[in-house]
């Protein structure tokens, strides 16, 4: 299942050099990554109330940075989950500008994370999260 999110590169966005500054690739890829979720049918917000998490941090992280992005341009960010494991899963992630240039390749893991504030631990994510994505793979394959 892949999913868009689109960003427009702000001012605040950018280095003196009027590049984007690469930390902020990881906010957006975060917001993709809650994006993705939400649109196969579990909010981050949801799936806190739900399942008792305290969300789904990211604990590693890659990119390949390809091409700089500027203040003004349109980024579509294309995330899908590439796979779960026990208690965390891996999403990647393509950052491509409006003309399809691709410009940030990057793939992160991210924990289902239960306990209190403070003191995170993997719990293991639920079947019916996981069918989520094998359902809308799925549907995917059956609009083609």
């Amino acid at each position: 299942m892949h999913k868009l999110y689109e960003v427009r590169i702000a001012w605040g966005d950018c280095d003196p050099a009027g590049i984007v500054f690469y930390p902020n690739y990881f906010a957006w890829f975060n917001a993709a990554t809650d994006t993705l979720f939400a649109r196969a049918g579990l909010s981050l917000e949801e799936a806190m109330a739900r399942h008792g998490i305290l969300g789904w941090p990211m604990v590693d992280a890659h990119a390949s940075f390809r091409m700089s992005s500027r203040f003004g341009e349109i980024l579509r960010i294309e995330s899908h989950l590439h796979a779960f494991r026990h208690s965390s899963f891996e999403v990647h992630h393509r950052a491509c500008k409006a003309d399809g240039t691709l410009a940030v390749e990057a793939r992160d893991i991210r924990v289902w994370a239960a306990g209190e504030a403070g003191r995170l631990r993997g719990q293991r994510v639920p079947d019916e999260v996981r069918e989520l994505f094998v359902r809308g793979r799925d549907e995917g394959s059956k609009q083609a």
